[in-house]
């Protein structure tokens, strides 16, 4: 089976699964126990806490740990109306549905939500989010890189204008880590969200980076776990991956970059040749890990599962989105028209990929969508 769904769940790195294991089949003790397994808990979530914290140039306090990008974002997004009377967000129009849809109650709610339209690339300016900012504006949320065709944003830019307008800034990095350099010490950003299962983590885990002095609301309340912020025991062996998982991604990722970069325009090269074919996003400006093409006359959720059949895993967009039949929002964004969007194949790659791998997959690929073409 070729693998190629990273975007939505990346294998588990072997480093992750060995911090994790102790707490699955040995230590099961809660960490707020105060006796000796207890505080081996304990000690496994402070362990890991400082090597996330470490992996993006913050301060173990900095870090709040979650259940996932999901829970990261909302909590993101509901504590930045709740410390002042400002009640206006803006966002962009290809965010990840966990911030569309928390943008959505609140606009329910009353607050004014705007989201801004990208280019033909997917690519959000800044110049476009000046001209909307003022003095009602809470809090700008735009996504480091896009989940479903990789554009990567200029969130450093826009980091730099909401630090000098005094507007709090959030962005979603889950498809960053691992692939861009982050580091808080330098980036003007208040909130960074991560999700553990991107990156080689286990499913169930992830945390937001809040800057020190960034007011944080908790959503849970119970028992005050996570310095108060986000209530219920917590999932220790997750978070142990977690801290292991974000350590692993970050030694080189200029190498990793360099590589999947060679296999990805190897594929993107291979597909452009497949007539009425399109790559979505940026042919600069883009993950090295994204591969997303719109073929015309397609049906992209037949040619993923003539694909499976075939030994090939993949998506029609975003797996957020799989199986609720209705167009991607993102492609829409751009400019796309239902053809094109019906016809919609991402690709994500990982460093277990490799270059037979790519070609084998581009001669399935190819061949399916000539064989759906001709009935």
């Amino acid at each position: 089976m070729i693998y190629l769904d990273n975007a939505a769940s990346a294998p588990v790195h072997p480093k992750a699964l060995s911090a994790a294991m102790p707490f699955i089949t040995e230590n099961f003790a809660n960490p707020s126990s105060a006796h000796t397994l207890g505080r081996e808990a304990r000690l496994a979530v402070i362990a890991a806490r400082e090597q996330c914290a470490a992996a993006i140039g913050a301060q173990p306090e900095e870090i709040y740990f979650t259940s996932g990008g999901t829970e990261s974002d909302n909590l993101a997004i509901f504590s930045a109306l709740g410390f002042n009377d400002k009640h206006k967000i803006i966002t962009t129009e290809i965010e990840h549905p966990a911030i569309l849809n928390a943008c959505k109650e609140l606009q329910r709610r009353g607050l004014e939500v705007v989201r801004i339209s990208p280019d033909s690339e997917g690519i959000v300016h800044a110049e476009d989010i000046a001209a909307v900012i003022d003095n009602n504006t809470a809090l700008v949320s735009v996504m480091a890189a896009n989940n479903e065709i990789g554009t990567i944003q200029p969130f450093a830019e826009i980091g730099e204008l909401c630090r000098r307008t005094g507007v709090l800034f959030h962005t979603d990095a889950v498809q960053a880590v691992g692939n861009i350099p982050l580091d808080m010490r330098v980036l003007d950003v208040d909130m960074l969200s991560v999700s553990a299962h991107k990156i080689g983590g286990i499913k169930g885990a992830g945390l937001l980076y809040a800057r020190k002095g960034t007011p944080i609301s908790p959503m849970i309340f119970g028992g005050g776990q996570e310095m108060g912020m986000r209530s219920g025991t917590e999932n220790v062996a997750a978070i142990a991956a977690l801290g292991t998982a974000m350590t692993e991604v970050g030694r080189n990722i200029p190498e990793h970059r360099r590589r999947l970069s060679r296999l990805r325009d190897m594929l993107i090269e291979k597909l452009e040749k497949i007539p009425d074919s399109r790559l979505n996003g940026s042919h600069t400006d883009r993950l090295c890990s994204n591969v997303s093409f719109s073929f015309a006359d397609i049906d992209s959720e037949a040619l993923v599962m003539t694909l499976d059949l075939m030994g090939v895993c993949a998506s029609t967009a975003s797996a957020c989105s799989a199986g609720k039949h209705h167009r991607s929002h993102v492609l829409a964004a751009l400019g796309l028209d239902e053809n094109r969007i019906d016809g919609a194949l991402r690709l994500t790659l990982s460093d277990q990929n490799t270059e037979e791998e790519i070609v084998t997959a581009a001669g399935i690929i190819t061949e399916c969508v000539a064989r759906q073409r001709s009935g």
